[in-house]
């Protein structure tokens, strides 16, 4: 009697952990998602300032301001 009390109490356990490591399966595959796409985003910007080069960043035409 003992023994079945065991075994169900082994399963349950193990149900548990299943279930736990699910979960963090599933929150660190959607947290890499999230990286990912963020770094893609971080990309995406510093892209855009390298294609634009040529342009000055002084609009003041070498004037001082205020003067």
């Amino acid at each position: 009697m003992q023994d079945d009390q065991d075994e169900r109490a082994g399963k349950t356990d193990g149900g548990v952990k299943d279930s736990r490591q699910q979960r963090l399966k599933v929150a660190l595959r959607e947290n890499l998602k999230r990286r990912k796409s963020q770094a893609r985003g971080r990309s995406d910007e510093a892209a855009a300032p390298s294609e634009s080069a040529d342009v000055s960043l002084d609009d003041a035409g070498g004037e001082k301001p205020g003067r």
